[in-house]
C-alpha cells in the first residue's frame, strides 16, 4: 500500500540552482564513467542535470535511473526524448517511476524530433496539436486519472491510466529552438530548453516567443522557465577546442532541416550551410563528424566553419563566467553547462560565484519549471 505520506518529496535547493550540466553529451559511450561527473556537478552544487538521448547507447529511462541511484538532491531532466517514440503509457511509467525512484526529482523534457529521421525511422512528425494532446494526456494519467475512449491526434486509446495512488507532480518542458515551437511552448509547457551556439541576440529572441506564447494562452508573463543551452571551455587546447566546439557544431549542422533551423533562428546564411556541408572536410567523414572523425578531420573542418558561428564561452575562467552572464542578461532563466566536464568548467563556476547576480536567484530551487 502506497501511503499519501510517501508522495511527500523534499524542496532541493543547491548552491547554484539556476545552472545545469549537460550530461551523456554527443556520442558518449563509456555512459558508466560518466555518472562520476554527474556526482561531482551536485557536488559542485549544480541544480540540474539534462541528460541527452540517442537511440545508441544513450536510452533515456536507463540513463536517468542510473544517475538517480548515484545522486541525492540534483534534478534530472529529459534534454530530450520525443513525444512520438514512446507510447504515452510508457513515458508516464517514466515520469513516475523515476519521479518516485529519485524522490521528486524528475523533469521531462519533450522534444519534436528531426523530421528527416521521423521519415526514416517510419513515424509521422510532431504536430502542435499533438504536442497539446500528449501534454495533456501525460499530465492527466501522472493525477491518477484515467482516460477512456480516447480519439485525437496522437492515436485511438480505449483506456490510459494507471490505479489512483500514481500521483506525481513532474514538470513538462520543451526542448527546442524554433520560434513559432517556442510560442507554443510558451502556451503549453512549464518551460523551455533552447539549443547550443545560438548567440545571445538568438537567445533574447526565443525568450521573447516563449513570453508571447505564455501571453497569448492567458498565462502569467514569465511563468515558463526558459533554459539557454551554453558550449563552455575553460583555456582549451586546440584538442580539445575541435572536440568540444568545431566537431559538435559541425555534427549539428550535418543534420538535414536541424542544421537550417539552427542557421536561420542566428541569423545565418543559409546558402554559407550548403557550402559547408559540400566541404570535402565535411563530405569525406561519411557519417556524423563528433562521432567518427579524426584529430586531422576536425582540424580541415575547423578551417571551412565560419568563427561567428561558435557563440560559446570560450576563454580564461573570468572571461567564460562573463559570457554566462550574457545569457542572464538575454533574458534566459538558467544556463545549461554544456560540451565540458563538471572538473573542466570547475575554475568558471568560481569566476561565476564572485560576479553572480544573487538577487535573480532568491528563493530559487533546483525544480527547473
Amino acid at each position: 500500500m502506497i501511503k499519501e505520506e510517501d508522495r511527500n518529496y523534499p524542496t532541493y535547493t543547491s548552491k547554484f540552482p539556476e545552472l545545469g550540466f549537460y550530461a551523456f553529451p554527443g556520442a558518449a559511450s563509456d555512459t558508466r564513467g560518466d555518472l562520476e561527473q554527474v556526482k561531482y556537478a551536485e557536488q559542485l552544487g549544480i541544480g540540474n542535470v539534462m541528460i541527452s538521448e540517442r537511440p545508441d547507447f544513450k536510452e533515456i529511462g536507463t540513463l536517468c535511473g542510473a544517475v538517480a541511484a548515484v545522486t541525492e538532491e540534483i534534478y534530472i531532466g529529459t534534454s530530450a526524448t520525443n513525444a512520438n517514440t514512446r507510447h504515452p503509457m510508457y513515458t508516464a511509467a517514466l515520469c513516475s517511476s523515476m519521479n518516485r525512484m529519485s524522490r521528486g526529482r524528475f523533469a521531462l523534457g519533450l522534444g519534436k524530433g528531426n523530421a528527416h529521421m521521423m521519415k526514416r525511422w517510419g513515424m509521422k512528425p510532431v504536430t502542435f496539436e499533438h504536442e497539446r494532446e500528449f501534454y495533456d494526456v501525460i499530465k492527466r494519467m501522472l493525477k491518477g486519472e484515467q482516460v477512456k475512449d480516447y480519439s485525437g491526434a496522437i492515436g485511438d486509446f480505449p483506456l490510459l491510466g494507471y490505479s489512483d495512488y500514481v500521483k506525481e507532480d513532474v514538470p513538462i518542458l520543451f526542448v527546442g529552438f524554433g520560434p513559432k515551437s517556442l510560442k507554443n511552448a510558451g502556451k503549453i509547457y512549464e518551460g523551455a530548453h533552447l539549443h547550443t551556439f545560438m548567440s545571445p541576440e538568438a537567445v533574447a529572441h526565443a525568450v521573447g516567443c516563449v513570453r508571447e506564447g505564455e501571453r497569448e494562452a492567458g498565462k502569467e508573463v514569465g511563468q515558463a522557465t526558459v533554459w539557454t543551452v551554453l558550449a563552455t571551455l575553460c583555456n582549451p587546447t586546440e584538442e580539445k577546442y575541435l572536440e568540444y566546439i568545431t566537431a559538435r557544431l559541425a555534427s549539428y549542422l550535418q543534420v538535414p532541416g536541424y542544421g537550417e533551423g539552427l542557421a536561420r533562428i542566428n541569423g545565418w546564411d543559409v546558402e554559407q550551410l550548403k557550402e559547408f556541408r559540400q566541404q570535402p572536410a565535411v563530405t569525406s567523414v561519411g557519417s556524423w563528424i563528433d562521432a567518427v572523425a579524426s584529430f586531422d578531420q576536425f582540424a580541415a573542418i575547423d578551417k571551412v566553419l565560419p568563427q561567428e558561428w561558435r557563440s560559446a564561452a570560450v576563454g580564461t575562467p573570468r572571461e567564460c563566467a562573463e559570457r554566462w552572464l550574457e545569457e542572464f542578461e538575454a533574458g534566459a532563466d538558467g544556463i545549461i553547462i554544456h560540451a565540458c566536464t563538471p572538473e573542466e568548467f570547475e575554475p568558471v563556476l568560481a569566476e561565476y560565484e564572485r560576479i553572480r547576480p544573487d538577487h535573480l536567484f532568491e528563493d530559487r530551487t533546483n525544480r527547473p519549471a
